[in-house]
């Protein structure tokens, strides 16, 4: 909780701060970067530095997070801070390399500001900065305290391609680890240049399995670079390789009791999904579950015959399959073409909700959700990359 003093600071000059973090988180990457090029080649995500996605994730989780301290003192947005803290976990982060941010982020305030940055506003954003960080400090700790928190080498040990651009890998880890449906696992490859670069992929099966597997789709940029992990694994990783990854992280877990389910994606984004349908198959579950998924077409969709497969073994499922694209196939479900309604979907009272696909097609879904009367803390969602969303359900 925020000082008396340093809330009604923060009240006050939270517009200003606001409207300059894009400004202020771009000199502060630049600045930090420029006296620690280790942490963009061997820790951020160099892919989203070049487009910005990171700095709008850091402005708008600092901002959000201000923003709950001056008008709900009384609340924490745990569900903020538990995606950052999972996916800090997964690469690494350390509690000092907090320090580094402080540094390189209270120069970048005072460079933007100016004669507006007093003693009286830095004291009272350095308290803001100190409470999330030392949240999240806590809370990756926690996580790191379960079994096999370091760096693993995997075997692959099997190669599959599931769509011209999605190819899965099925991963053997050196010691027994389990891990909840819905979680993900950090990859870390050495690319051409040396730089040792990491990315989350969401484990696509049961945790009854055994062996773990990961479905990578190939990043195509378009006016932004290729994807560099997802591309390097592509063209290099074949049965019998090593790959460097972590533990299972991520919130992103249902619930074990009988609360009825809507279970949503689009593209890539089915991948969880597929591990939780997986999971209530194996588990001969007869939950209400309604699994909608969102591709461009058919052959797009990564691992459909599969899906279709679970949901049909579940009693209480009902699968609904969009595709902007007609397929020209007499297909069971037969899909509907163009984008997702879930005005046309009968949903159960008292449902909880599980998102994962781009932020427009989350933002549509939660959207009509929220129109039907489904609470927002019912409602939960994974972000692949920066989580431009952040505040929404905190």
């Amino acid at each position: 909780m925020l000082s008396p003093e340093s809330a009604a600071t923060v009240r006050a000059t939270l517009p200003v701060i606001g409207g300059a973090l894009e400004d202020i988180t771009g000199r502060f990457y630049g600045s930090m970067f420029t006296d620690h090029p280790e942490l963009l080649r061997d820790l951020f995500n160099r892919g989203n530095q070049a487009n910005g996605e990171q700095r709008g994730a850091l402005a708008g989780s600092i901002a959000a997070f201000a923003a709950l301290l001056v008008e709900r003192p009384d609340d924490r947005p745990d569900a903020m801070l538990a995606r950052i803290a999972n996916k800090h976990a997964s690469l690494g982060v350390s509690a000092e390399q907090y320090d580094v941010v402080h540094k390189y982020l209270f120069a970048a305030i005072a460079e933007v500001l100016g004669d507006a940055a007093t003693p009286e506003v830095v004291r009272a954003w350095d308290e803001v900065y100190w409470l999330m960080a030392n949240a999240l400090i806590a809370l990756e700790a926690d996580l790191r305290r379960a079994p096999g928190e370091s760096w693993l080498r995997a075997t692959v040990v099997e190669r599959r391609r599931q769509t011209a651009d999605a190819v899965s890998f099925t991963l053997r880890p050196p010691i027994p680890l389990s891990f909840k449906p819905g979680q993900y696992v950090s990859v870390a490859v050495t690319l051409p240049d040396g730089a040792r670069q990491i990315r989350q992929y969401s484990l696509s099966c049961a945790p009854s399995r055994g062996d773990w597997r990961i479905t990578v789709k190939r990043v195509r940029g378009g006016d932004t670079p290729d994807g560099e992990v997802s591309n390097w694994l592509h063209a290099n990783v074949q049965a019998g390789d090593m790959l460097t990854i972590s533990a299972p992280f991520g919130d992103l877990i249902l619930p074990e009791d009988d609360t009825p389910l809507l279970l949503a994606s689009a593209g890539i984004g089915g991948t969880p999904i597929l591990s939780m349908v997986e999971h209530l198959a194996a588990t001969g579950s007869t939950r209400r579950v309604t699994v909608v998924h969102a591709d461009r077409a058919p052959a797009d969709h990564a691992h459909r015959e599969e899906l279709k497969r679970l949901a049909a073994d579940l009693p209480g499922a009902t699968l609904h399959l969009w595709y902007e694209q007609a397929c020209g196939c007499s297909c069971r479900p037969e899909p509907n073409i163009g984008q997702v309604d879930l005005a046309q979907v009968e949903l159960p009272d008292g449902l909880s909700a599980y998102l994962c696909g781009p932020l427009p097609f989350m933002r549509g879904v939660r959207s009509e959700l929220l129109r039907r009367g489904v609470p927002a803390s019912d409602i939960h969602y994974e972000v692949f990359g920066p989580d431009l969303w952040l505040g929404q359900d905190c």
